[in-house]
Parts: C-alpha cells; structure tokens; sequence
C-alpha cells in the first residue's frame, strides 16, 4: 500500500485511506486482504500495526490502526464509549423527504441458506442510531453525510435503505448493486485521546463519486 494511502501517523496510531473492494478481514477464498499490506505499514516498527474497527469491502476512506496492544485497547475502549466520531458520505438512490434527520432503528442479523447473511431492522436487535443531513441532489440522487453514534454491522447501509427508504447506490446486499462500485464513504474520523492531541483524518472522496462543488471548501473571506 503506497505512502498516499496514509492519513495520519504518529507512535501509536496510523489512519489509512482504505481502498474500496480491500476486505479487512482475510476472506475464505484466501483472496487478498487488509494483511497482505501490513507489512509496508509497518514505517519502521517490528511489529505488524492492527485493525482497531472494520469497514465494509466495498466501503472506502478511514480505518484506523493501532501500532502497539496498549494503544489497540485504548482505541478500542473509545470506539466503545461512542467517543469516536466518524463521518461518512453516500450517494443515494433518491432523495429524502426531508432535509436532515436522526434514524434510530434497531439491527439485528438473519441468515438463510439459500441467500447467506444480512443485517435486518430488529426491535429486538441492538440499538443502532444514525444522524444525517442531505448535502446535494443531482439527477434524481442524494449525497448524505450520515454521523452514526454506533458502530453496528452494515448499520449506514440498512439505515439508509430501511430507515430513509433510498439505499447506497451500488449496494449489492440492500441496493440494486449498480456498476461501479459501492458509493459509501468513510470520509472523517476523529478519535480523542487523554492527554494527547485527537487522531484527526479526512479521506478525500474517490473518483467513483464524480464531482459534488458542494462539498468544495469555501474560499477565504476577503
């Protein structure tokens, strides 16, 4: 994995910008992985840095990795703290009704022979909630900035195909899994740390999602 790939670094944290179709956990198939890259990770440590959450195969942008057990456990209790903030973007295969909103609708997985595993809305699940706001509109598509307070499996996905009623473009589980890939974007992530500066990182959006002015930063006030 090139040296652009990285976001932010320091003795014991490494952001990376984590390629769409790159699972982080090795598959069955044996294909390639998160773990074929760690070596070129390492920027001079003996020891591989490790996933401290997942993404998606398919969903790119910030993944954080720890480069020692005790920063593994530090990041790891934040993550469970709801302390990590993350921001994610979406193209949308719609557009809401509304222009923001808060979706706060329980997860829970079923699985079937015949279709595997999916992640489905569950009263009885695990609670899952997730903040939105619509950003722009284009040919009948929505880009959201989606701020989950959890980390549930699959949960921006579900959340927005059964919550908002409009799935990712491209999703191939809760979507029409159109071409060109999964438009789901790990796009910030901010880790607060006791006595240290927050891990801070932003993914620039990939090509896939074309070009949204809207999201360009505003130019400095005269």
């Amino acid at each position: 994995m090139h040296g652009d790939r990285v976001l932010f670094i320091d003795g014991e944290a490494l952001v990376i910008d984590k390629p769409a179709g790159l699972p982080v956990d090795k598959p069955r198939d044996g294909s390639l992985s998160l773990e074929n890259h760690l070596d070129s990770l390492k920027f001079g440590f003996q020891r591989w840095p490790t996933p401290v959450h997942r993404l998606d195969r398919d969903t790119s942008g910030c993944l954080l990795l720890s480069r020692n057990p005790k920063a593994q456990a530090r990041f790891q209790q934040a993550f469970e703290r709801g302390a990590v903030e993350k921001r994610y973007l979406a193209i949308l295969a719609g557009v809401p009704a509304a222009r923001e909103g808060v979706i706060d609708l329980a997860l829970g997985k079923v699985s079937t022979r015949e279709t595997g595993w999916r992640i489905v809305a569950d009263p009885d699940g695990k609670a899952a909630r997730t903040a939105w706001r619509l950003i722009a509109e284009r040919d009948g598509r929505a880009l959201v900035e989606f701020r989950p307070a959890t980390g549930r499996t699959h949960q921006i996905r579900v959340h927005a195909a059964t919550g908002l009623g409009l799935p990712v473009i491209g999703d191939p589980v809760y979507g029409a899994g159109e071409r060109g890939g999964m438009m789901l974007h790990a796009a910030a992530l901010t880790v607060p740390r006791e006595g240290k500066e927050p891990i801070a990182a932003e993914a620039p959006l990939p090509e896939r999602f074309g070009v949204w002015p809207e999201l360009a930063p505003a130019p400095p006030a005269a």
